[in-house]
């Protein structure tokens, strides 16, 4: 059973910068599509940015610009470099195959951004 675990989160101010990772028990990042996501408190869970085991990448509207996505075989994690972040940033983040079909998912990651 593959396990996910997220890191690298934290508290940043607006504007700042976080890097987060995701680990994974087996080397699927190169089999499977990935995604990061997050859920805000209230709110459903939603794509922020995947990757393909191809290295193509897509984002949602809202990061678009300002998050990327990337592998990093050699460490095998998939990673999520955040820039420019915003308060509506703020949620915890999860890795997960893309479409999310790895159960259970991870613990997540706490991204507060806030001055």
């Amino acid at each position: 059973q593959v396990q996910l675990v997220e890191s690298g989160g934290g508290l940043v101010r607006p504007g700042g910068s976080l890097r987060l990772s995701c680990a994974a028990t087996g080397s699927i990042f190169t089999i499977y599509d990935m995604g990061w996501y997050r859920q805000a408190p209230g709110k459903q869970r939603e794509l922020v940015a995947t990757i393909t085991s191809g290295g193509s990448t897509n984002y949602a509207d809202s990061v678009k610009g300002r998050f990327t996505i990337s592998r990093n075989i050699a460490e095998n994690t998939v990673d999520l470099q955040m820039n420019k972040v915003k308060p509506e940033d703020t949620a915890v983040y999860y890795c997960n195959t893309y479409p999310p079909t790895l159960r259970p998912w991870g613990q997540g990651t706490q991204v507060t951004v806030s001055s």
